[in-house]
């Protein structure tokens, strides 16, 4: 089934089910009313959603158009968000460019940080930064949504506390980040809020592109209409979903709710693109010995999304502006179509 939460004046949103198609939606106040209530009791709600999804997918029943400008985050404030880095490649790239080494034991051991959660930005919000001068950059990555897991569960069973599915952009200032991560102490100003996709998904809606606690699909982004990666998430994530919860949950529970991030989708082959900017910057650097992309400036349109083999969009795409108060006004542009094939 797919769930989004729409903008009601509340903090948490209205929850509502959507169509495979991502056309019709119906509320379901009645079942739960907001996303955290039915994650909170997952095994006795989730039957029921299923249901009204298959009523409202049948066409039966009352139903709304779906409009994704109408979104908040799924979860507009989560209970914890937790983010990895599977994608290797992305790591030695940024290393290799800054003179240093991979250290061999991220080869093993995940690499993983504990964000802000108490402020997801919807999947049309702009994003808002100070200066351009902080270095704003994009991130795309895939998330899952985990029910209650266990302290100590291993790696296989792990998987089967992935109850959802969605996309994230996870927003960073590279011009604080360095410094932050120089102190020793993880980094707070550079991580500012997130955006998550329109629609959260069930495994099973994935399948077959869900296997082995992977999403065996392409994340599409582009930058102000142009597509700058499309690389697979699938191939080169060293460490699988059911692995990234069993790291985390080594020493405590994890609450329902918890919002786990792949890390920025990155392929070997400069074929594939990026999914930030700075993986465009360190290829060029390595390859040119110069720099040339710049990072995101006010009036730039982000969109981020996934297909399926009909070019169908499996969550609604991410589409945001960039906005720095006090510079030149933003440009006005019609949404772009989700379910348009790349």
């Amino acid at each position: 089934m797919k769930l989004a939460t729409l903008t009601n004046g509340t903090r948490d949103g209205e929850l509502v089910v959507v169509n495979r198609n991502l056309t019709r939606m119906r509320a379901v106040a009645h079942i739960a009313a907001t996303l955290q209530q039915a994650l909170d009791d997952w095994a006795r709600k989730a039957p029921l959603l299923q249901a009204e999804y298959e009523s409202l997918d049948s066409g039966a029943g009352p139903s709304q158009s779906f409009d994704s400008s109408r979104c908040a985050a799924p979860l507009p404030r989560a209970y914890q968000w937790l983010d990895a880095s599977a994608y290797l490649n992305h790591v030695d790239l940024t290393r290799r460019a800054r003179g240093g080494e991979m250290p061999p034991s991220f080869l093993t051991d995940p690499v993983m940080y504990q964000g802000g959660s108490d402020d997801f930005m919807g999947p049309r919000e702009d994003i808002t930064a100070a200066s351009e001068d902080l270095g704003v950059d994009l991130e795309a990555e895939v998330i899952v949504v985990t029910d209650d897991v266990p302290l100590g569960v291993d790696a296989d069973k792990a998987l089967d506390h992935v109850v959802l599915l969605g996309l994230i952009n996870d927003v960073t200032l590279r011009n604080i980040v360095l410094p932050e991560l120089a102190k020793g102490f993880g980094f707070v100003q550079g991580k500012p809020a997130s955006a998550l996709s329109p629609v959260l998904v069930t495994p099973d809606e994935l399948s077959p592109y869900w296997r082995g606690g992977k999403l065996h699909r392409a994340m599409q982004v582009w930058l102000n209409d142009k597509q700058i990666g499309r690389p697979q998430a699938g191939e080169e994530m060293q460490f699988h979903f059911g692995e990234l919860i069993a790291h985390a949950a080594r020493t405590r529970r994890l609450g329902a709710g918890t919002l786990l991030g792949s890390g920025t989708i990155s392929n070997a082959s400069d074929a594939a693109g990026v999914c930030c900017l700075v993986e465009a910057q360190v290829r060029e650097k390595l390859r040119d010995g110069a720099v040339s992309t710049p990072f995101l400036k006010h009036g730039d349109r982000v969109r981020i999304g996934m297909r399926d083999d009909a070019g169908q969009s499996l969550f609604g795409d991410i589409e945001q502006a960039v906005r720095i108060p006090g510079a030149r006004p933003l440009p006005q542009t019609a949404p772009a179509a989700e379910t348009a094939a790349a």
